[in-house]
């Protein structure tokens, strides 16, 4: 299995090209991010190419934080701010040499009005990224760590991607959120994989490293490698022992390796 450090949340100390350099020291085999639009684009290529890692997506920004926002795209009335923050996405991840865009749907009441707005956004990203030869993912986000957020199950992904029906939207099925908002995910990442674009993994219930708490991914990541898939898994966690401290606890990874 092949593993990508998040640098939304892995090597926070360092600016976004040195946090690359340290992913490839670590032993990562590629990175992805939240949200790298402050770091020129050039820069961030340079050190992927120095460094021979590939960045697999980033965000949507998610609006104003400081108002609770947590994404744009499924909130009436946001359409023109949701997709210039589309676009701004989808020209930054192809001048990275990126994969995919993750597209944030939002906290709202979870109405048809919020999830029409959605759909119709991703169609709009869905053609932009199709021309420029990117993915777009949709994540189920948990809500006790984002209450309200608009898409927090699997079973309400799968009424998105039917209703969008653009073979450019897969699902990122990240396994933290999942196994607050569901549980069974062996059998959940089986029956989902042909709509499954990325994964990734976290402790739960701390979001510490995946090598505590109540899920065994040693053993999952063996089963994902069974049911054929052939992407990257993606470390999203918060290291238990604080900012700076990534390195410090990765001894998950050679471990997960040699399992």
């Amino acid at each position: 299995m092949r593993y990508a450090a998040n640098l939304g949340f892995l090597f926070t100390d360092l600016a976004l090209p040195d946090a690359v350099r340290a992913a490839a020291q670590a032993g990562f085999d590629a990175v992805e991010c939240h949200f790298p639009y402050e770091t020129p684009v050039a820069d961030l290529r340079a050190a992927l190419d120095e460094t021979g890692l590939r960045m697999l997506a980033l965000n949507t920004w998610p609006g104003d934080r400081d108002a609770g926002e947590f994404g744009l795209c499924a909130l009436p009335g946001r359409q023109d701010d949701a997709r210039r923050e589309i676009a701004r996405a989808v020209d930054y991840a192809a001048a990275a040499g990126m994969d995919a865009v993750h597209v944030m749907a939002g906290r709202t009441d979870g109405g048809e009005a919020a999830d029409a707005c959605f759909c119709a956004n991703l169609r709009f990203a869905c053609d932009l990224a199709a021309a420029r030869n990117l993915r777009i993912l949709i994540e189920p986000i948990n809500t006790r760590d984002v209450p309200g957020y608009h898409l927090s199950g699997t079973d309400h992904a799968e009424r998105v991607l039917d209703a969008v029906q653009h073979d450019a939207l897969g699902l990122m099925f990240d396994c933290y959120h999942m196994q607050i908002m569901q549980g069974d995910l062996a059998r959940t990442l089986r029956r989902l994989m042909p709509r499954i674009g990325h994964v990734q993994i976290a402790a739960v219930p701390d979001r510490g490293e995946p090598d505590a708490g109540e899920v065994n991914y040693s053993w999952l990541m063996r089963e994902l490698a069974e049911m054929g898939y052939g992407g990257h898994v993606g470390a999203e966690y918060r290291p238990r022992a604080g900012a700076g401290s990534t390195a410090a606890g990765l001894s998950w990874l050679s471990a997960f390796r040699d399992g």
